[in-house]
């Protein structure tokens, strides 16, 4: 990646991953709990018993219970793309597979949020841990009172004289600004990117307990990545799943460090500035595309051929892109564009903006039918004339 700009001082609740995947080597005082809207079914009731409490289902997730919430996070803005808040449950319909549900739940844009914050200095951003580190503790310091925070990072592991990137918590969900910054001080560098199982880290570790009532479906992940995996243990569906069970909204922007990737793939393998394809990213990439070839017939990197190397690494880029697609529509999020660091400087403020002003709806399924079927969710405005909202799209119904 070529030189990198300081990111600028924005409010930003956000997972960040500053990542080269191919690499081996304002306050707002008031806090609203979401409101429960009257609901017919028993699990509402509150003589419900403690058995009786339900689950929240989201994309992939099966639980087993008879009755499962559906988190909807959702943004709402003018026809100048400005965020339009101050509205209430009735101001929106929420459609299952094209029948209309009631909303049962409804929090508004100034319930707190909790975000899981991943800094990444594996491959070209390395030689910028000092302004990564300076961009994250503005983030910390512009957070609004009540939002909480987590500090995942990228390292190296040294076991005698191998070293492999590993993924590390540096700090648990917690309000402490200062505990934040030391985290952030203490940042390491990686000459990998673990980046499926930072994402499994997320769910696991920093989501692992369930959402308190002012904090339901207000958990988010915004990622700054190119999104390519190179040494992970775990996998994308694996990474999904987690993240889809927790109901963690997920973001990416997406920065191109295509061109300067590429550029060192070509290299000799005996220049000290080239980079390589990893062995894990060659079994993925032959599982992916030629999934009845053996392992053996794919040599390791430096048998390979310029032209091929090139091929291959175009292809994990457009996977990648495929993935983060996938992640931001299902969960409600949204993957913005950046040519550079420079670039998602906007990006990033229009991330700050969406996640600050993000409703959320829950709802209980009319159809109970444990079918494993995909379901489709639209969500409409009612009473604001010329406003548009974007929404999850869809979850997997559990399955008996």
């Amino acid at each position: 990646m070529k030189s990198q700009a300081r990111i600028a001082n924005t409010v930003i609740p956000v997972l960040i991953v500053l990542s080269s995947g191919l690499l081996v080597s304002a306050q707002q005082p008031k806090q609203q709990r979401p409101r429960r809207v009257t609901t017919d079914e028993p699990q509402a009731s509150a003589n419900s018993s403690p058995a009786a409490k339900t689950d929240e289902v989201d994309e992939g997730d099966v639980v087993r219970v008879e009755t499962q919430l559906v988190s909807v996070p959702a943004v709402v803005t003018n026809s100048a793309g400005r965020p339009v808040t101050g509205l209430r449950a009735d101001n929106f319909l929420l459609f299952e597979n094209g029948q209309q549900q009631k909303i049962t739940n409804f929090a508004t844009t100034e319930a707190p949020f909790e975000i899981a914050l991943l800094l990444d200095t594996s491959g070209s951003t390395r030689a910028d841990v000092d302004l990564i580190r300076q961009a994250a503790t503005a983030f910390i310091s512009a957070l609004r009172p009540g939002d909480r925070v987590a500090i995942v990072a990228f390292n190296t592991a040294r076991n005698g004289q191998t070293t492999a990137a590993k993924v590390e918590l540096l700090s648990r969900l917690t309000d402490d600004r200062k505990r934040l910054r030391d985290a952030i001080a203490n940042l390491g560098t990686s000459n990998g990117t673990p980046f499926y199982d930072a994402l499994g880290t997320i769910a696991d570790e920093v989501f692992s307990e369930p959402e308190r009532d002012e904090l339901r479906g207000r958990r988010a992940v915004v990622a700054l990545t190119d999104g390519v995996d190179s040494t992970s243990e775990s996998d994308f569906q694996t990474a999904r799943l987690k993240l889809s069970r927790r109901g963690v909204a997920t973001y990416f922007i997406e920065v191109n460090t295509e061109d300067f990737v590429e550029d060192r793939l070509l290299k000799d393998c005996q220049d000290d500035g080239r980079l390589s394809l990893s062995a894990k990213q060659l079994d993925r990439y032959r599982r992916t595309f030629f999934p009845r070839m053996r392992p053996e017939d794919y040599p390791d990197f430096c048998q390979m051929g310029q032209f091929e190397r090139m091929q291959i690494s175009r292809d994990l880029y457009n996977v990648a892109r495929r993935e983060m697609d996938i992640l931001a529509k299902g969960n409600g999020g949204r993957n913005f564009h950046a040519a550079s660091l420079q670039d998602a400087r906007a990006a990033f403020a229009q991330v700050a903006t969406e996640i600050g002003t993000q409703y959320s709806l829950g709802y209980y399924p009319i159809d109970k039918a444990r079918d494993g079927k995909f379901r489709t969710i639209r969500v409409e405005l009612q009473g604001t004339p010329k406003a548009q909202v974007r929404a999850r799209e869809g979850y997997v119904a559990p399955k008996s």
